[in-house]
This record gives structure tokens, sequence and C-alpha cells, in this order.
């Protein structure tokens, strides 16, 4: 029985690969082509499947609710991928990822001469649910880092402001001697938004959207306010480039007093038993010896 369904899998397989290479062929230049003059550059191992994911993207990703593809892109600006995938891309990478896994697992399971029918099913589903894992941790990451560099980014600001430069000024500033990292680019995109004609304010509130991180958002309005009551740029910057240091020290401290409570488990589970083995064993053996046991 297994064999059955080990050839029909393998059938499958290659009826599925030659109709995706005849599609590909087939398809009109044009309907693959990309515009990526305002992207970044792709990695090496999507160039490799980026005419499938287009193809896709053309006949299947396009077409799917406007609610779905929306929320994709929101989690993809959140995560700072929209630079690099639109939604309906990335939806088609996922199922290219799934199509690969199948081939993978059914080459692997030829090579290994066992087929289990339950890893033709598994397989593809992890690898299309797995993008959506790795943006989650992507975004995480990126948080961090955000919240790790604003301090310094805002004493780059501070101190321009401070020396005479206008918030533009000392924007630009900061992202020419700022470290390199999401919050540079971030900045770099509010001097893209002035320069295409928005507010400071605009700019500045879509960066907090884009990033959606709290202490941006504090520092967002912070600036917008100052900026409506007229009160003093370089002293809110100054207050603003305290406060966030003093939260990042706090972050700190608040880590290291949980390590201790973190360490609790690991010493219970897996360090206290084996010192106990460790202590207790040449107690038991002498015991033994003595004929107590």
């Amino acid at each position: 029985m297994n064999n059955i369904i080990f050839y029909i899998a393998v059938l499958s397989m290659g009826i599925g690969v030659f109709l995706f290479v005849w599609g590909s062929i087939l398809a009109s230049p044009e309907k693959s082509d990309d515009n990526r003059d305002f992207m970044d550059p792709l990695p090496r191992l999507l160039k490799i499947i980026w005419r499938p994911v287009k193809i896709i993207e053309y006949y299947i990703a396009s077409n799917l609710p406007f609610e779905y593809l929306e929320a994709i892109e929101q989690k993809l600006q959140k995560s700072g991928v929209s630079y690099v995938v639109s939604a309906e891309e990335f939806f088609s990478i996922r199922i290219v990822g799934s199509l690969i896994s199948i081939v993978i697992s059914i080459y692997v399971m030829m090579m290994m001469n066992e087929f289990e029918p339950i890893f033709v099913f598994i397989v593809p589903i992890a690898a299309f649910f797995f993008p959506l894992i790795w943006l989650s941790d992507t975004k995480k990451r990126r948080h961090k880092q955000v919240i790790k560099d604003l301090p310094v980014f805002l004493d780059f600001i501070t101190m321009a402001v401070e020396a005479g430069l206008n918030l533009t000024g000392a924007l630009q500033q900061s992202v020419e001697k700022g470290p390199k990292g999401p919050l540079r680019n971030e900045f770099s995109i509010i001097l893209r938004d002035l320069r295409y004609g928005l507010t400071r304010s605009e700019a500045l509130v879509r960066m907090a959207t884009r990033l959606d991180v709290p202490d941006i958002s504090n520092f967002v309005n912070a600036m917008t306010q100052s900026e409506k009551m007229g009160s003093s740029m370089a002293s809110t910057l100054r207050i603003q480039s305290e406060q966030r240091r003093n939260e990042r020290f706090q972050r700190a401290e608040k880590m290291a007093m949980e390590a201790p409570v973190k360490l609790v488990f690991p010493l219970i589970i897996f360090i206290f038993p084996v010192t106990f083995i460790i202590l207790g064993f040449p107690i038991v053996m002498k015991f033994m010896s003595e004929g107590m046991f």
C-alpha cells in the first residue's frame, strides 16, 4: 500500500513540476516584469525563485481579499520587510516554499528508501507557515534594536539642535553620523517624506505608525505637542533623551533582577540532580561495600 502511495506522490510531483515549468515558460514577460526602483535589492535565494513567485502573484495572490493583503502589509511594515517584498509577493513566496518543500521531502524519502505519507502533508504546511514565524521574530529583533539605538540618535539630534540647526538638519546629521540599523533607515524615510512635501508632524506620525514601538510613540507625541505649543525644541529633545536613557537603564536593571528567577528552573531540573548524584554516589558505594545495602 505504501508503495502505491509513493508512486502516486512521485507521479503527482512530476506532473506538478511539469505544469509549473510549462506555465512559467508560457507566461508573458510583461506579466512577470518587476519594477523595483524604489525597493531594496532581493536576497540571493529569492532571486532564484523570483520568476515563479511573480507568476503566482499575478494569477493567485493578486486576487486575494484586500483586507487579508492589508493585514500582511502591516506586518511587513512593522518588521521592515516591506522594503523588500510586497504583501502579494510574500504570500507567493509562502506558496513556492511549500511546493519546494514537497519536492525536497519526497527526494529525501526516496534517498532513504522509506516513504511516510504523513510527511508529504506536514512538511508543506510547516513551510507555508514558517515565514510568518520568521516575520514575527524579525519584528521583535527590529523593535529591540530600535529601542537600543533611540537614545543615541536622540543625543545626536539634541546636540545638533542646540548647536543651531533646525530639526530637519539635525535629523540629517543623525542619519549621517548615527549607527546603522532600522532606526537610521526610519529617519532617512522621514527626510524623504519631508522632501516630498509632508509636514514634520505627519512624517513623524508615519514613522510611529510603521514602527509601533511605545518609546517611539512617546517621542513623536512629545515632539508634536512641542511644535503645536511653540515650546523650545531643544529642551524637549533633551528631556526625551534623558528619559529614554533612564528607561534603558531601568530595563537593564529589570533584566538583571529577573536573571536569578529565570535560573531557578534549570537549576532544579538539570544542575541539582547531577550535584546530588555526584555527592551521593560515594556514600552509596561505601554503604554497599560494607554490606548495608
